[in-house]
């Protein structure tokens, strides 16, 4: 509702009556003016700077590195002053910016949580490995609650005399062992410090016996497993998943690498016009087919 100007203020002069009117300027918790400065995440081990993160989100970001000089710029410089500094065209502006957004909040493409990395060159190195851990509780306990239905045997404790009585299942207490993986454990991929991948790139590659080859996966604790998200186990020592490479000769074993374009967001492509002349593009296709039909 607009307030009513006194009717002694409305007798005054346009000039005064105009100096005596004050400038209200609100100034409200989310306006423009009071906007929270913005947060500058900490580098991560697989982006550790900026020309690994223009890499990583593709389209051909890396020919802007130079517009870019610090990681503090990359996360304060506004859409006007990249455009300023000539980052053209505006869609690149807009991606940088989504991108920029998405990693402050903490939202990374494949290898962002990797927490062991090396430097090759000018890319950023991950190694995996497929490790054993020792069975959790919850799937012991399934075991066990099987193996108490199954029939019991009598065996002898070493000779002594001593009767123990042991219950055993289809499946044993843990799970069985195979070629590649031992009783009560199970395979997992995790993010270990780079060894086989410093080697190739030092060129010291020892070849392995055939012994080492085929013994199973190396044992470790739960606690000094690193998972990484968007990768998996294929047939029985392969990791598969985005940007992996196999390393040649090391069972269970792979690298994942910085590269072009890894993080993309890929552009989609019109179809018949797009979406809003879809419908228009066909009909007149299909009556252009008609009439040359007859």
């Amino acid at each position: 509702m607009a307030l009513r100007r006194p009717l002694a203020l409305l007798q005054l002069p346009t000039s005064l009556r105009t100096a005596a009117t004050p400038a209200c300027t609100q100034c409200r918790s989310l306006h423009a003016l009071n906007k929270p400065s913005l947060r500058i995440p900490p580098p991560i081990p697989f982006v550790p700077d900026v020309p690994t993160f223009l890499t990583l989100i593709g389209r051909d970001m890396i020919k802007h590195e130079a517009k870019i000089p610090s990681w503090e710029a990359l996360f304060t410089l506004s859409s006007e002053q990249l455009k300023e500094s000539g980052l053209e065209p505006p869609r690149a502006r807009r991606y940088l910016l989504w991108w920029r957004e998405r990693f402050r909040r903490g939202i990374y493409g494949v290898g962002g949580d990797v927490k062991h990395t090396t430097k090759i060159g000018n890319q950023v190195a991950a190694e995996l490995r497929i490790v054993q851990v020792p069975e959790s509780g919850r799937k012991q306990q399934q075991q066990q609650q099987q193996n108490s239905t199954s029939p019991a045997t009598l065996t002898n404790d070493a000779g002594v005399g001593n009767l123990r009585i042991t219950r055993v299942g289809k499946s044993g207490q843990h799970s069985p062992a195979t070629l590649t993986k031992d009783a009560g454990y199970v395979k997992v991929i995790s993010n270990m410090r780079p060894h086989f991948v410093k080697e190739i790139y030092e060129g010291k590659v020892k070849e392995l016996s055939i012994l080492n080859r085929l013994a199973p996966s190396p044992i470790v604790q739960k606690n000094q497993v690193s998972k990484v998200k968007g990768m998996k186990i294929a047939g029985s020592n392969t990791i598969a998943g985005t940007g992996v490479e196999y390393i040649r000769g090391r069972k269970g074993v792979a690298v994942l690498k910085t590269r072009e374009g890894l993080w993309e967001q890929r552009r989609g492509h019109k179809v018949d016009g797009g979406e809003r002349r879809k419908a228009e593009v066909r009909a007149k296709r299909a009556a252009a087919e008609r009439k040359n039909a007859r």
